[in-house]
């Protein structure tokens, strides 16, 4: 009997697939079949050939086939900010400089323009979805759908006046407006709402905006006990540490992301357990920012959902998840004195499987299994400083930088090829962003 042969989309071949499923699987000389957006077939390379016919075959060249990185905390368009106000502590940073070149130089096309800037630097380093939050999220969201990625946008809500939203009152029915208007309007923009923090949102806004995201299933995203100074503040106002402040009014369910979660305790993180509440840890900015260290290994105990973000350019300040991944695990090492703790296979789960869990989309992404979208990216692995190869895992964490990633694709979609972008004609964005930066020096 002939063996059937199953007609495909795309086969992706000759490298050393890493799947990041639960059991960690690995498979030399491997390879993957994609139809539409879905994988549909893992596995060595002889049987995939036989039993696969591709309408379009990528040679990975012997590098490594991996799920795509999931950043799941940034702010895209603050890309115009890159370099501008560095070595300050946050509280200086956000109130004398970031919160005023924001009200003096957003607009739907600076921030069309700075988002696209930053898909452009998460493609080219392997990001294929990010979680944001922003202001004048409409562009975001148009600029995610020109670079083909794959995002969740929150609408920003804060307190005071914020661009584009110059009446406080309006905030929440602003992010409800948005949620609307790209609800189910494409698969890849997921939108959702972004409350600042408990110490630039009400209690009132907090509750109304709970509401909203619970109504429409999106995701709640909140800066959390980030700093010192931040759980002072929220004690001081209502006696209890901001994670059980945030309890205590009803804000924390599985459906919210708590961005830093630094300053935390043991009962913080048993309660943030409780309610299935995800947690994004943007390492590098916290150094930057000397805002402080998350326990990721504590949190990892208590079953925490985890992931590692970049946060915004202008706190970090690249968006490389690959760089970002090294220096989460040598933080914790050098912090904890142990080199054991945060081992790399832990770290690049971080980056990618559960990294979707804590951003609600483990179901989907994340990790290189049949029925899973097909969010892929090739690592070239044919260069000095990744040679020779002993441990493909060990070298994604500790070796390996965005500028070696070759190909990126994206629900089925070849997005980067041979590290040349094939949605974002970016040209025009330097351009664009770089007359911007000028101004806003002079």
């Amino acid at each position: 009997m002939v063996p059937r042969v199953k007609p495909i989309d795309l086969l992706i071949r000759n490298g050393t697939v890493l799947t990041v499923d639960p059991h960690g699987t690995m498979i030399e000389n491997g390879a993957v079949a994609v139809s539409a957006d879905r994988i549909v077939k893992v596995g060595r390379e002889d049987a995939l050939s036989t039993s696969c016919r591709a309408t379009k075959t990528i040679d990975a060249g012997g590098g490594i086939i991996m799920p795509g990185l999931v950043n799941t905390h940034t702010h895209a368009a603050m890309s115009l900010f890159r370099g501008l106000a560095d070595d300050l502590p946050l509280t200086n940073w956000l109130n004398d400089h970031i919160f005023k070149v924001e009200a003096r130089w957003l607009n739907p096309e600076s921030v069309y323009a700075g988002t696209l800037l930053s898909c452009a630097e998460m493609l080219l380093s392997g990001t294929t979805t990010f979680c944001d939050g922003y202001f004048f999220e409409d562009a975001v969201a148009e600029a995610v759908q020109e670079s083909g990625m794959r995002a969740i946008l929150g609408q920003g809500i804060v307190d005071f006046p914020s661009p584009g939203v110059p009446d406080p009152k309006e905030n929440v029915a602003e992010a409800a407006r948005f949620i609307e208007k790209w609800n189910e309007k494409t698969s890849l923009v997921i939108p959702g709402l972004f409350c600042h923090s408990p110490y630039t949102c009400s209690e009132k806004t907090l509750k109304d905006a709970r509401r909203v995201a619970d109504a429409a299933g999106s995701l709640f995203q909140i800066h959390v006990a980030e700093t010192q100074g931040e759980v002072k503040e929220i004690e001081q106002r209502h006696g209890v540490s901001p994670v059980q402040y945030l309890d205590r009014i009803g804000i924390l369910n599985a459906r919210t992301l708590a961005v830093h979660a630094i300053w935390v305790d043991e009962a913080d993180i048993e309660c943030m357990a409780g309610h299935g509440v995800g947690v994004s840890v943007t390492t590098e900015s916290e150094m930057k920012l000397a805002s402080g260290v998350a326990p990721i290994p504590e949190f990892l105990k208590k079953g925490l959902a985890v992931g590692i973000g970049t946060d915004g350019c202008a706190s970090n300040n690249n968006l490389d998840m690959l760089q970002e991944m090294d220096m989460t695990a040598k933080l914790h090492k050098l912090k904890t004195l142990d080199p054991a703790v945060l081992d790399a296979r832990q770290v690049l789960a971080l980056a990618t499987r559960r990294g979707a869990d804590a951003i609600g989309l483990g179901g989907q992404i994340g990790s290189i299994e049949v029925g899973k979208k097909a969010d892929l990216i090739i690592i070239d692995t044919r260069k000095p400083h990744l040679t020779p190869l002993y441990d493909p895992v060990s070298h994604l964490v500790y070796a390996a930088g965005g500028s070696d990633v070759r190909d990126v694709i994206i629900d089925g979609r070849l997005v980067v090829h041979d590290r040349a972008l094939l949605t974002i004609n970016i040209e025009p964005v330097f351009e664009f962003v770089s007359d911007l930066a000028r101004r806003i020096a002079s």
